[in-house]
């Protein structure tokens, strides 16, 4: 029986965290002893430490019953039988040997040779069957509509539950920018947020104090014409100039917010253009020239900057598109996993040859995965997918969670191929925020629903 100390305790973190979420009133004086609290008891180690999150977000809902295949004669041959024209060669799968054996031998999808080499050698780890979840639900719960998120096989709902972990409530932040209020003080005076995407604006990196900084695959997004301290544009320059000091010294609160947002990120362009200005010579990362290989670049070339910048925390985000493969799936999903699988091993080699390799964490997101049975040439929204965790800290090579069992109508299907999460998002981001430096004291805060699940930590991060 848990003591009446603590039992207190994880009602007050429980009240602070839903009055983080809007639902009460957490004063920015609390958050930021938290974030004290965090930043000096936490798992952090001795100053100078470093850490990144980079969340590769797949837009649309991968299939992930095709990007991991059981390959082993008797599992591989219902497989085929439920995906017809969508199955993949039983031939062409690359091999992968997870340390802890399933009972099952699986293998991923052929364009996938360079995660299948970072998972056997230890530097990569798959975790199955993980979705959006309100509590733990079984498939009666399902039936029954018990504990069943809302608007599920909805695209724009999957993706913010996902981003938000918080699927039976309105959030306005996420629970990567949540995370990053905890920690963001061990950044000290650097003007650069701890939060940036590389692909515009999202939920994820939303905080209650943190503010995102958007930065593009080629560089910073700067004002057109405005060149701070040169004699380009000088006019120009010179009346943005004025119209900020202007701002400024109003009486107005709302001129000097505005003024003083405009003035910052002007400030941040001109840093990180310097910071950029000479990226660094990788010799053995080669990122593909895709849309995910450019942003996964400049995220290395940023990490690059960590020490002119006066950073030791980071939380990146990354996107790719294109993943609802209504049809056509067999060939489309082979150009975006190939895109995949050659970006995220461009950046583990990448951060290798930077020495951080065992400091930055990159982790795959989804909308969901996608039906078992084919509906033609492709498949339908589904629910529970698998996702991979990428970095020198991973506890690679193996699979962790459980693997849904591929039977359609049976125990983990909903009843049309789509399968119910036996991990939740909460327990995945719970495990990867620990690491990052959250103090397990402070997970309501970041995941106020994980008291609900069993496993505040997955083990995929030593």
């Amino acid at each position: 029986m848990h003591s009446p100390n603590l039992l207190t305790r994880r009602s007050f973190l429980r009240q602070s965290a839903c009055a983080a979420l809007g639902i009460g009133g957490l004063t920015a004086a609390l958050l930021d002893l938290r974030r004290i609290a965090a930043a000096t008891i936490g798992n952090t180690d001795a100053a100078g430490d470093y850490k990144a999150l980079v969340c590769v977000f797949l837009y649309g809902g991968n299939d992930a019953n095709n990007m991991v295949v059981p390959r082993d004669t008797t599992n591989y041959n219902a497989y085929a039988a439920a995906r017809g024209v969508i199955a993949l060669p039983q031939n062409q799968l690359q091999p992968i040997n997870p340390l802890t054996g399933t009972g099952v031998d699986y293998g991923l999808n052929p364009s996938m040779p360079e995660l299948a080499s970072l998972f056997n050698a230890r530097h990569a780890a798959l975790v199955g069957n993980v979705g959006s979840l309100v509590a733990p639900i079984s498939k009666s719960d399902y039936q029954a509509g018990r504990n069943v998120p809302p608007s599920l096989f909805s695209h724009s709902d999957q993706q913010t539950q996902w981003q938000t972990s918080i699927p039976d409530a309105v959030s306005r932040s996420g629970w990567g920018g949540r995370t990053a209020d905890l920690l963001a003080a061990l950044n000290g005076s650097s003007q650069v947020s701890i939060a940036i995407s590389l692909n515009g604006s999202n939920t994820f990196q939303v905080g209650e104090q943190v503010v995102p900084f958007s930065v593009s695959s080629s560089g910073v997004v700067g004002l057109n014409d405005y060149y701070a301290g040169s004699n380009n544009s000088a006019a120009r320059s010179r009346g943005v100039d004025a119209m900020i000091a202007a701002a400024q010294a109003s009486g107005s609160l709302f001129e000097k917010t505005y003024a003083n947002t405009i003035r910052g990120a002007l400030d941040t362009n001109a840093l990180l253009s310097g910071v950029l200005a000479n990226p660094p010579v990788f010799t053995t990362a080669q990122f593909p020239t895709t849309t995910l290989g450019a942003q996964m670049k400049m995220v290395a070339n940023l990490i690059a900057g960590r020490t002119a910048l006066n950073l030791r925390r980071q939380v990146f985000f990354v996107s790719v598109g294109g993943f609802d493969t209504h049809t056509n799936q067999v060939a489309a999903q082979a150009t975006l996993l190939q895109e995949l699988s050659q970006s995220l091993n461009a950046f583990y080699n990448a951060t290798v040859e930077l020495g951080v390799a065992q400091s930055v964490t990159a982790f795959t997101a989804s909308d969901f995965a996608r039906t078992f049975p084919t509906n033609g040439s492709g498949s339908d929204h589904g629910w529970g997918s698998h996702h991979f965790v990428v970095g020198g800290a991973v506890r690679g090579g193996d699979i962790y969670g459980r693997m849904p069992t591929l039977v359609v109508n049976g125990p983990d299907d909903t009843g049309q191929g789509r399968w119910i999460p036996s991990t939740s998002v909460d327990e995945y981001a719970a495990t990867l925020a620990t690491w990052f430096g959250v103090n397990p004291g402070d997970l309501p805060y970041v995941l106020p629903n994980l008291g609900r699940f069993q496993h505040p930590s997955l083990g995929f991060l030593g």
